[in-house]
């Protein structure tokens, strides 16, 4: 029997008609400072998302570290070229609020796409941080920590002491500190973070002001206000740790982290999003306690304030990329993805809904210590704990660790290093306070 075959523009039309109309999907690009693990983590959330509908792809790009993808967002921004969406870390905010013209509200964002979008679903003290005084959301609360203290319980055990009972006061370090050092420790405690840990957390975690004007959240005419008695004397007592071997300094930034998941340092103060490198890589059993607080202090312990990042929304996109950045926010936040990435990560479930999950889940219980930074946070805040919102405040965290490296080194006392950061940190804030008057 013979073959009888369509000619060949018969065939593509057939096939056309079977296959229906194709659409190019709308490309998000996403730009971002997460390596390592935490970029996979990224890389998965987009690829998850793209393959569970077909009208965008979103598109993650590492562009370094976060200092250095703002500074490429601002360029490409400038050039007509900006992502649609940037990864920018908590002290950045207050210059990207700044940045007039070059972002677009996540609220008008939501709004305008038509997705459902309710900023107290979120958790109250992340929420607030990235609201303007207006009330309306200004960036998505992507990847948000907390601080806690982290702690070697096989160190705690050969030292004699209770590895479920992690010490909850400043004082309770110390006696710790000596303890694991009586043991052979070299290094009992460490942090990272030093300014965030030990100057802004500790501030808000005492219901302390940091900064004037509610630390710079209802205006950018705030001025620092860290050289008080309460913070002198913490500075002077971890000066005193350092003198004695009990706390060792390991350098800026996260620096510390890394001693403490080898084994070399017993206690840390870090980020609540250590957890996650913790677990894959320590060869001890670990802990995690509250961020200690010194008891005497009225209204202590309150609530720490968040660190992490959030994500932006560039202008000058098109209504129906608008839409794509909109739905893929809203997959982020439904209770089952943002609980996925909360147990990933050990960064802060983004919502309510996504704490409750994990905590029926169960969990917290076979993770014991992994609620720590959520209860932290969802207090209640108060003005001077709501989270600090201050211009130039990558520069103020380089001039507090500058001044405190001094005390650490033996070089300045306490109150001459914090006197000096204050002075040193408000001449920054005088100079944004001058290029962003309207």
């Amino acid at each position: 029997m013979q073959k009888r075959f369509l000619p060949l523009t018969g065939a593509l039309a057939l096939a056309a008609l079977i296959s229906g109309p194709v659409h190019a999907q709308t490309e998000i690009q996403w730009w971002h400072s997460m390596g390592g693990a935490l970029g996979e983590w990224v890389n998965d959330l987009a690829k998850d998302y793209n393959a569970s509908q077909t009208q965008y792809k979103i598109v993650p790009t590492f562009k370094g570290s976060y200092d250095e993808s703002m500074t490429a967002a601002i360029a490409a921004f400038r050039s007509g070229n900006a992502p649609h969406i940037l990864q920018v870390f908590e002290v950045g905010t207050a210059t990207m609020m700044a940045s007039k013209g070059a972002i677009v509200p996540v609220g008008k964002v939501m709004q305008d796409a038509g997705v459902t979008f309710n900023p107290a679903a979120y958790v109250p003290a992340v929420a607030g941080y990235y609201t303007a005084p207006n009330g309306q959301m200004l960036s998505f609360p992507f990847n948000s920590s907390t601080p806690v203290f982290h702690y070697n319980k096989d160190a705690f055990k050969a030292a004699g002491m209770d590895p479920e009972n992690p010490p909850k006061t400043w004082p309770e370090v110390a006696l710790a500190a000596g303890k694991l050092k009586a043991a052979g420790h070299k290094c009992p405690f460490t942090t990272s973070w030093v300014s965030w840990t030990q100057l802004e957390s500790f501030s808000a975690w005492h219901n302390t002001e940091f900064a004037t004007k509610g630390n710079g959240m209802r205006g950018i005419d705030a001025r620092l206000n860290f050289n008080t008695p309460l913070h002198v004397r913490h500075i002077e007592n971890l000066a005193n740790m350092a003198k004695t071997g009990l706390f060792v300094y390991k350098g800026r930034g996260n620096a510390a982290d890394a001693t403490f998941v080898s084994g070399e340092c017993a206690m840390t103060t870090g980020s609540s999003a250590l957890y996650g490198n913790i677990k894959r890589n320590s060869k001890f059993a670990s802990g995690i306690g509250t961020l200690p607080y010194y008891p005497d202090v009225a209204g202590a312990p309150q609530n720490t304030v968040i660190g992490g990042a959030s994500l932006w929304v560039m202008s000058g996109k098109k209504a129906d990329e608008y839409k794509g950045v909109a739905q893929f926010f809203a997959h982020l936040s439904k209770p089952a993805e943002a609980a996925k990435s909360h147990q990933r990560t050990g960064y802060l479930p983004v919502t309510l809904e996504s704490f409750k999950l994990t905590d029926a889940s169960g969990f917290y219980k076979q993770n014991p210590g992994t609620d720590v930074s959520v209860t932290q946070m969802i207090r209640k805040t108060t003005d001077k704990s709501r989270g600090i919102r201050l211009g130039n405040f990558v520069q103020i965290r380089t001039i507090n660790d500058e001044e405190l490296e001094q005390v650490w080194a033996g070089k300045k006392s306490a109150k001459e290093a914090l006197d000096t950061a204050v002075k040193r940190g408000n001449e920054q804030l005088e100079r944004f306070e001058k290029a962003n008057k309207s």
